[in-house]
């Protein structure tokens, strides 16, 4: 089973990839390949294409979310809190409560890590 999740992985990134290949401007592609990396626990990778993917459009709230999720996987905890400022902010101008509570639990365990 593990070894057919791990395929399927490869082969998500690898046709995110191919798609984001054949058209760089394509956000859903750079999105999903950063998501299929993220999946795969290649959190530095997703970082990357999650980063470029809020530079070209500042109010996509998930992708600030998984940004920060990554920086947290890779120890970068003031990224981290940043991405998920910043992932709070839109969740709670997009009327997105979902979000909106997991940012606050996710800024408060950052929080209380610091005390």
């Amino acid at each position: 089973m593990c070894l057919s999740l791990s395929r399927m992985s490869d082969d998500s990134i690898a046709r995110f990839q191919r798609m984001l290949d054949q058209n760089p401007g394509n956000g859903l592609a750079r999105f999903s390949l950063a998501k299929a990396l993220f999946d795969a626990g290649r959190h530095a990778e997703a970082s990357a294409h999650f980063q470029a993917a809020v530079n070209t459009k500042p109010d996509w709230m998930l992708a600030h979310i998984l940004l920060g999720k990554c920086h947290l996987q890779l120890g970068a905890r003031d990224a981290a809190r940043a991405a998920f400022e910043t992932g709070l902010r839109l969740a709670i101008e997009q009327r997105h409560e979902g979000p909106q509570a997991e940012m606050e639990s996710m800024l408060a365990e950052l929080k209380g890590a610091e005390a």
